[in-house]
């Protein structure tokens, strides 16, 4: 058993090699300091490259009126005005000169032909003001980013897993991680972390993430190092995921096909969103046309593998060859499928968590000092419900705020108090998991996805959610249990025990939360709470107390300022205006 390791020293640390990991990096770097970066994955193959459809920024090249404000204004009313205020501002302040630096570092945006950024219409947006490279925007950011950081020299070290942040005296000096493929550790010391480790969406049944991300282990690092969680319950169901076949399912089906004219039909062959939405139709906010795909479905008028339909074959096969080329792939490597002749059969998939870590939104400082954290693992921006295009735009945003001051405080102390028993009980919790058990991790991953799906999914209600909380009670008895025997093929075990253990402490979290926003808003839908209740905008937060329990807290959520208030009273189509205004 390996219990002996390395050490690195740096001013900054980065854990997360995705689009606000890698733009925190560069800007730690560009403000003087000695970065290292570490990711579970390889470089470049981070959850940023499955973002496929666009980045916000109101640079108004087709739609002239549109400016920062009505994007701020955009972002808060279909967050159903949970968002932090401030954090939306700065990104919508911020968002222009972030994808003007992008395109400058060489990033393929689409081009209009006087050589300016195109822009599409995405869902609920006022004007169009989503940037985009064909269907693959996140995978051609996170690609110039990465070249970038190779540019700079800044050290990356692919596959590392984390399993503990070192804290002392509620200052974080650094984190312990594992090579998965040699089960080398390594004790990454720095001045300042900062956390860009993504969301849990990967625990439900039907997601848009790969098996091994996105489950939760970013919550459990910071919860265990005493930061607070927020909004776990607001949980993004992408509307269009695939149905079949059994190993695509979830597997997303960008906003970009809707947003380039796509229509949603039922069995029938009926455009049904005209009854949730007629006025935007297929261009509603996401919550709305996942809960509309969901109704279809349940209330029987679905398809042959249980999902609607996605019907882009009106428009051009060169046309669709041009906006939507991924997609055209997808369905034609896996099902043999030629969306230019057919539609697409699509249901609901677990795609963002809109909760997470709290960070002020000025530094992306979290309460534990010297920890900072950037893009889906925060909460505050999204509030209830994202809208497409701004989380590419978060972690560009939000990475650099948090590179930048993470260095400024790595400037500021004199002192950097390491202790050596709290990495040497990091690393006897790490070798603890090392032993022989009658559990697999691998079917508790699925049992905690099949409950999280069945009693924590796109609709809720307080029976379901008790029942799913006490069924995690005993999945995580039972991880206590879970063989991990590293071998000649890698440490893969142990890095699978780790994320059963983050998904474990996320779902609970998720659950948590979900009991207590008993009313339905934005992505939390409740059978038992059906309207919008204002005296809910509120955050719910979840802390680990000192016995380890999850303790559930609330917070009020900041109010808008007055001179950002017209922008969002003003609107035709604002849902409770009036009443989560006054």
């Amino acid at each position: 058993m390996t219990t002996s390791y390395r050490t690195s020293v740096s001013n900054v640390l980065v854990i997360g090699t995705g689009g606000a990991g890698m733009r925190a990096a560069i800007a730690a770097h560009q403000a003087g300091c000695e970065v290292t970066l570490i990711g579970k994955r390889l470089r470049k193959d981070a959850h940023t490259v499955l973002a496929a459809g666009g980045i916000n920024a109101a640079l108004a090249t087709v739609d002239i009126d549109d400016t920062w404000q009505w994007h701020y204004a955009d972002t808060i009313r279909d967050g159903y005005f949970l968002n932090n205020s401030r954090m939306v501002e700065i990104m919508a302040q911020s968002a222009p000169n972030a994808v003007k630096e992008l395109a400058e570092w060489g990033c393929n945006f689409a081009r209009r032909d006087d050589g300016r950024l195109d822009q599409r219409f995405f869902g609920a947006h006022r004007y169009r003001r989503t940037c985009y490279a064909g269907d693959y925007t996140g995978r051609a950011i996170l690609y110039t980013l990465a070249d970038r950081v190779n540019e700079l020299g800044i050290q990356i070290h692919d596959y590392q897993y984390v399993s503990r942040l070192l804290v002392k005296d509620h200052q974080c000096f650094g984190a312990l991680a594992f090579d998965i493929h040699t089960g080398e550790r390594t004790v990454y010391l720095a001045d300042a972390i900062i956390l860009a480790a993504g969301g849990h969406t990967r625990l439900w049944r039907r997601s848009s993430s790969r098996r091994d991300e996105n489950t939760g282990d970013g919550y459990a690092l910071a919860l265990q190092a005493g930061a607070t969680l927020a909004d776990m319950e607001l949980v993004q169901f992408h509307p269009t995921g695939m149905t079949h076949p059994e190993e695509m399912a979830g597997t997303l089906v960008t906003e970009a096909v809707r947003g380039e004219g796509g229509h949603l039909l039922n069995a029938a062959g009926e455009r049904f969103m005209a009854r949730y939405d007629s006025e935007r139709m297929e261009l509603s906010t996401r919550d709305r046309v996942a809960l509309a795909n969901y109704t279809e479905i349940i209330e029987g008028r679905a398809g042959e593998h249980g999902g609607v339909f996605l019907d882009i074959s009106h428009r051009e096969k060169d046309f669709i060859l041009t906006k939507l080329p991924r997609m055209y792939r997808q369905f034609m490597e896996s099902q043999m499928l030629d969306i230019s002749q057919k539609p697409m059969e699509v249901s609901p998939t677990a795609h963002y968590s809109m909760g997470g870590v709290v960070v002020d939104p000025e530094t992306t400082a979290t309460e534990v000092a010297g920890l900072y954290a950037a893009g889906e693992v925060t909460a505050g921006l999204h509030g209830a419900n994202r809208l497409g295009g701004n989380s590419l735009v978060e972690t560009v945003v939000f990475g650099r705020r948090a590179g930048e001051q993470a260095a400024a405080f790595s400037g500021a102390i004199n002192v950097q108090m390491r202790d050596k028993a709290v990495i040497q009980a990091a690393n006897d919790a790490l070798s603890s998991l090392i032993h022989d058990g009658g559990e697999m991790a691998r079917p508790l991953q699925r049992a905690v996805r099949n409950t999280m799906w069945e009693y924590c999914g796109v609709v809720r209600n307080q029976e379901r959610l008790e029942a799913g909380l006490q069924r995690l009670q005993e999945l995580k008895e039972a991880a206590e249990r879970v063989d991990v025997r590293p071998s000649s093929e890698g440490w893969q075990d142990l890095a699978t025990a780790l994320d059963l253990q983050g998904a474990l402490y996320a779902a609970e979290a998720t659950i948590r939360c979900a009991l207590e926003r008993r009313e339905s808003r934005g992505a939390h839908q409740r059978y038992d709470y059906p309207e919008v209740d204002p005296a809910q905008v509120v955050n719910y937060t979840i802390r680990l107390n000192e016995n380890g329990q999850q303790v559930l807290g609330r917070s009020a959520v900041p109010g808008i300022p007055d001179e950002l208030r017209s922008y969002v009273e003003d609107d035709p189509q604002l849902l409770f205006k009036g009443r989560l205004l006054e």
